[in-house]
């Protein structure tokens, strides 16, 4: 009688180790798959911003009344300046 009782105990820590250990790996996928998500959110987010940034210059540009001379440079260095700023998010990503 005792020794069923161990025999069924031990059974029911077997049962409980072996769900603990599945219980285990899925979380370490679930946080895995949360870090995953988290970054990608967060470059979203960057280019969204970045995107808002784009628009808000090309804004400026066309609300600023400019000569037609001075309108080809202006588009140059803002356009300097979204690459610069690409390459900074580019850098501060990896």
């Amino acid at each position: 009688m005792i020794s069923e009782e161990l025999q069924k105990l031990e059974k029911l820590a077997q049962q409980a180790s072996k769900k603990l250990l599945q219980t285990i790996e899925e979380n370490e996928q679930l946080k895995k798959q949360l870090s995953e998500t988290t970054a990608s959110l967060t470059q979203k987010e960057q280019e969204i911003e970045h995107f808002k940034n784009k628009i808000k210059i090309s804004n400026i540009v066309d609300n600023r009344p400019v000569n037609p001379g001075d309108s080809s440079e202006m588009s140059d260095l803002i356009n300097n300046y979204i690459q610069e700023i690409d390459h900074l998010i580019t850098y501060l990503s990896e």
